[in-house]
């Protein structure tokens, strides 16, 4: 049947982890100028140090806590998507599709899952449960390469309609950030009769005219140092994303230098270290699943889709109520005000720590925000 949907396990073939291992023990190092730290790019050092431990890395117990959920499998619009149905022992939960961003994955999630789905073994109430649907972006993941042009940020929205619908919810409320943000926002638009309420955590906006806070001004500060020093990766992404491809696809090394940037850039740790915001073990499941999955070269592809179609963003205004999550550590942080000029906010939340990985560096933050906002539209 089409609409069939597949219980999935997974299982890595021990000849891509032996595999794996062998290309990081034939790693050829670049050259770095000494002194230099993380000012040219990924620290040598450190990465040095980060792949010799993904050698010993224990891929084996991150499935296994992957497979603790249902695993689904099913064909959408000619694409497979892949997602964690994790229904909540508790009869009223509500639904909840939670999407992932880039350089993330389903991975990102792996600390809220248990926490939101059942509430009463966590410390909670029972009456915040959620019903998680955690999908693979198509490109990503175990959803697989995309196999045809056009999977922008709004077809994949079309999907996440059909899968809700296919898992039998017929009203719901989606999460994200980063692309999930993007993703979510557009099911906003286009499933807004099915579609309960929005959080993100990556808080897009429309300049107007109302006068900016001192808080406001530093955020959009940060906001244009980031466009300026460190959005080249959108541009390599969005206009060649093939050719970046080659060598990520081939060399374990060179897929975690171009993704740890990103993590020790967007991360929020004053103190300079990544790890104290996010753990080695993320960082090593996320490089992980990118690589047995093949999927780095078509995960990029969604930038080169997003910004011809002219969806990176703009996208029309989102009726649905959403709230807003502020982390001092994102890297797109808009005013208060032009987030209500493209959304329907109900819920304006900051917080003193937190950067753009907030599943990962502040799962409690997080999780308590959302839990706050679905209790306005349950």
């Amino acid at each position: 049947m089409a609409d069939a949907i597949t219980p999935f396990t997974i299982n890595t073939p021990q000849a891509v982890l032996d595999d794996l291992r062998v290309r990081l023990n034939n790693t050829r190092w670049p050259d770095e100028l000494p002194g230099t730290n993380w000012r040219y790019g990924t620290d040598l050092a450190y990465l040095k140090d980060l792949c010799e431990s993904w050698k010993s890395f224990d891929w084996r117990a991150v499935e296994a806590r992957f497979n603790s959920w249902p695993n689904i499998l099913t064909t959408i619009d000619g694409q497979q998507v892949h997602a964690i149905h994790a229904p909540s022992p508790e009869p009223d939960a509500f639904p909840l599709i939670m999407t992932h961003g880039w350089p993330g994955s389903v991975a990102e999630f792996l600390d809220v899952i248990e926490p939101l789905r059942d509430p009463r073994s966590h410390g909670g109430d029972p009456a915040d449960a959620f019903h998680i649907v955690m999908p693979s972006i198509p490109g990503y993941g175990w959803s697989g390469p995309t196999t045809e042009p056009g999977w922008d940020v709004r077809r994949v929205a079309e999907a996440w309609k059909v899968l809700m619908a296919r898992l039998g919810y017929s009203r719901y409320g989606a999460q994200g950030g980063d692309w999930g943000s993007m993703i979510s926002s557009q099911l906003g638009v286009v499933d807004p009769e099915h579609m309960a309420g929005l959080h993100i955590n990556m808080v897009l906006g429309i300049p107007g005219d109302a006068p900016l806070t001192e808080i406001e001004q530093a955020d959009m500060a940060g906001t244009s140092a980031f466009v300026a020093e460190g959005s080249a990766y959108q541009q390599i992404q969005g206009k060649n994303p093939q050719t970046l491809g080659y060598g990520l696809s081939d060399s374990p090394a060179g897929l975690a230098g171009w993704i740890i940037e990103k993590f020790h850039h967007w991360s929020h740790h004053p103190d300079g270290d990544v790890e104290t915001a996010v753990t080695r073990d993320q960082l090593l499941a996320n490089l992980t699943l990118y690589w047995v999955t093949e999927t780095i070269n078509s995960s990029t592809r969604l930038y080169f889709e997003s910004q011809k179609s002219g969806r990176f963003p703009p996208f029309e205004r989102v009726e649905v109520p959403t709230g807003c999550a502020v982390f001092p550590g994102e890297i797109l942080r808009m005013p208060e005000s032009w987030a209500r000029n493209l959304y329907n906010v109900t819920r304006f939340s900051r917080f003193d720590r937190g950067g753009h990985f907030a599943a990962l560096e502040q799962p409690d933050l997080l999780i308590a925000d959302i839990r706050a906002f679905f209790r306005t539209v349950r």
